[in-house]
């Protein structure tokens, strides 16, 4: 088993597995600006090799990218089907190669994701984890009911909460657990019942107000992962959040498993992720460095300028997170790119999926 770290690992791994592919190559798509990878599909398609790409109906904000790359993608060879529109949205990320490996991916196949955002994915040759994602792959692909027949291949929403619930409550000693927004009430029980028990749960993400006892803390870094490592023995890496819409109405894949290396490496990143944030807020003032400020009126200016509607909200709440008088330094360009991402990437993906939720 291989672990796949973003950022770090890029993508390469997965273009030398298609690259090396000798009968079939299978791959979901959500979101998808990686050229590279394109061109290996397409070259795969060239040399005979059946590659079936099963595409997203839509991923509200980027459809019309999507149907450029089908017209691409049929072009140059590769079998194309779209997702069915009976799900919230279709949002797993896997490939399959010669129907002997599989990729389970936190992240999509974007630059943003790969380059600039703290996410995993994991390659394995396990048969029966190939076998069932080749089985979903098809009903998938076809539309046609997927009847799980594997625990460990997490499948939202048929056995996604039934098997994170049984992972979570299997927790002796600690879980660690990397996740954009911890919200679903009956999950977020199971994590405060395991606290209380004397399980030492961390989160790196966003947890709700409700669970009291997850210690929980916000890294830099852009967050596209959802991990749990679990006593450090187990791990849970997919992509689906611990959230009531992402086990309940959406396509969502991920898989359990037992990897002593693996799962060492991830337990690793998320202490090194964890301390991160505590060595930030220690850092001493550096030479040229600003006040809060000044960073302020620079970044909203900034910020303002990329977004005119929100200029008054830009200003206010960098004043507010930032402070009008002084306080520890900061570095400007850090904090007016961090602002920047979050503002176009997170805000849109948090208001699609609250309005999905709402709805």
């Amino acid at each position: 088993m291989k672990l796949l770290t973003q950022p770090g690992d890029g993508i390469e791994p997965l273009i030398k597995a298609i690259g090396k592919a000798k009968k079939s190559v299978e791959i979901l798509i959500f979101r998808f600006d990686h050229r590279e990878m394109e061109t290996a599909l397409a070259n795969a398609a060239k040399r005979g090799v059946n590659v079936q790409a099963l595409i997203a109906s839509t991923n509200k904000g980027g459809e019309k990218g999507l149907r450029k790359l089908e017209m691409r993608l049929l072009a140059a060879g590769v079998g194309v089907a779209r997702t069915a529109s009976d799900l919230t949205r279709y949002h797993g990320k896997m490939l399959i190669i010669d129907r002997s490996e599989l990729s389970v991916l936190g992240f999509n196949f974007t630059h943003l994701d790969i380059d600039r955002s703290r996410s995993f994915g994991v390659i394995t040759s396990n048969r029966r984890l190939v076998q069932e994602a080749a089985k979903l792959f098809e009903a998938d692909a076809k539309r046609q009911p997927y009847n799980p027949g594997l625990d460990t291949f997490v499948v939202s929403p048929v056995n996604a909460r039934k098997q994170l619930e049984v992972f979570v409550k299997g927790a002796k000693k600690e879980l660690l657990i990397w996740d954009p927004e911890i919200s679903d009430p009956s999950i977020t029980r199971l994590l405060e019942d395991r606290a209380k028990a004397g399980v030492e749960v961390k989160a790196i993400g966003r947890v709700a107000k409700r669970a009291t006892k997850i210690e929980a803390r916000k890294i830099q870094t852009r967050l596209h992962t959802r991990t749990i490592v679990r006593d450090g023995k187990d791990a849970f890496i997919g992509s689906q959040s611990l959230r009531h819409i992402e086990l309940d109405a959406r396509r969502e894949v991920g898989i359990i498993f037992r990897d002593r290396k693996v799962v060492s490496a991830l337990q690793k990143t998320f202490n090194d992720d964890w301390d991160s944030v505590k060595r930030s807020t220690e850092l001493d003032v550096k030479e040229g460095a600003e006040s809060h400020g000044k960073v302020a009126k620079r970044v909203a200016k900034a910020v303002a300028d990329d977004l005119p509607p929100m200029t008054p909200k830009v200003k206010g709440m960098v004043k507010q997170i930032t402070g009008k008088n002084g306080g520890p330094a900061l570095n400007a360009e850090e904090v007016q790119e961090t602002i920047k991402t979050a503002v176009k990437e997170a805000v849109r993906e948090f208001v699609r999926d609250a309005v999905e939720e709402a709805s």
